[in-house]
């Protein structure tokens, strides 16, 4: 195993990607669960998700840590999804998620807008629906809401999603 090391410094906003281990699509079905795992840690690490997106296979989030490591609330995150699943499922081992995460420190606000569209854009790229607002599964709705977005925004693909999102 390498010695991968990540650089956060205090309150560095990060856009993170994690995936099912060989990609198996448990985390829709299991979306109860993957949100008491957030909320767990949400008690005992004080963080915010600004913008998210939950697939079948995989996640992204944008996570403002503030004074938490990012790596220890997803470590915690993924940990407390795989104690409730394997309880559901009564199994007492077995890999749920793929070793690591990726991540991607946001620089600006523009880094941030691009990140943002790419969550919420990111089921209409999966194919599982045409329009970004029928996910609800995503942030999308609350920013739809707070009016960042308009209505016509999620029938158009936006601007500039083309790179390297960790999937």
């Amino acid at each position: 195993m390498s010695n991968l090391r990540r650089y956060f410094k205090n309150a560095d906003i990060c856009f993170i990607t994690n995936v099912t281990f060989q990609r198996k699509p448990i985390l829709i079905e299991n979306i109860d669960l993957l949100r008491q795992s957030i909320d767990n840690v949400k008690k005992k690490s004080t963080f915010n998700l600004i913008a998210w997106v939950i697939l079948p296979d995989h996640f992204h989030f944008i996570l403002d840590p503030k004074e938490n490591d990012p790596t220890k609330i997803l470590q915690r995150i993924k940990m407390s999804f795989g104690v409730l699943y394997r309880v559901k499922l009564n199994i007492r081992s077995g890999r749920i998620w793929q070793n690591r995460f990726w991540d991607h420190i946001i620089r600006n606000q523009n880094d941030l807008n691009l990140h943002v569209d790419y969550i919420h854009f990111n089921p209409v790229k999966h194919g599982y629906v045409t329009k970004a607002s029928d996910w609800e599964h995503s942030s999308i709705l609350d920013y739809i809401n707070m009016g960042v977005y308009q209505k016509d925004w999620e029938i158009i693909k936006p601007q500039d999603l083309e790179g390297d999102f960790g999937e």
